[in-house]
């Protein structure tokens, strides 16, 4: 298994969003994983009525949690007129959008704007985690959010490197 990064550059992150717009599904795929910090398959395996609460593929866990206004805005603008049992992520036949088809958005997004990293549909999840600690400086939290049993696995997992660390000591002065 190839490890991916997160997307660290908010400008990166701003154009993928600008390029995803074409397509409101993509869109909102993309910033529903960023700001959730949900792992792929539990996107995926939301339908229209459920999107605040689920149970987490991987761990079995149940989850819930307040979606941030902005992009509780976004998914309600996508699934007006919607069935409620409908994926929240379709094809066009109306088919629940597969991990395959999510990366190869994510991926050729990413691409198009001159990301040259390993990305793939993970790199939703680290994206989040990378930007809410540099946003709040809260690894506890953030180590409660992923369910990882230590802090250090969550620095590890979101990409907080020795430049990370090289760029505070340089920046830091009492």
């Amino acid at each position: 298994m190839n490890i991916v990064e997160p997307i660290k550059s908010i400008e990166d992150i701003q154009n993928i969003k600008r390029i995803l717009s074409k397509k409101p599904r993509n869109a909102l795929l993309f910033s529903f994983g960023i700001n959730s910090g949900l792992r792929i398959a539990d996107i995926l395996s939301l339908n229209v009525k459920d999107y605040i609460e689920l149970r987490e593929k991987k761990t079995n866990k149940y989850k819930k949690f307040p979606i941030n206004e902005n992009l509780k805005v976004e998914i309600e603008k996508f699934v007006k007129d919607k069935p409620d049992e409908r994926p929240l992520f379709f094809t066009q036949k109306g088919y629940r959008l597969d991990r395959a088809q999510a990366y190869r958005i994510i991926n050729k997004a990413a691409r198009m704007v001159g990301i040259k990293g390993r990305i793939g549909t993970h790199t939703l999840r680290k994206t989040f985690g990378y930007h809410f600690y540099q946003q709040y400086d809260d690894i506890v939290m953030l180590q409660k959010i992923f369910n990882h049993s230590t802090p250090s696995i969550t620095l590890r997992y979101i990409g907080i490197e020795q430049e990370d660390i090289d760029e505070v000591y340089r920046n830091f002065y009492l």
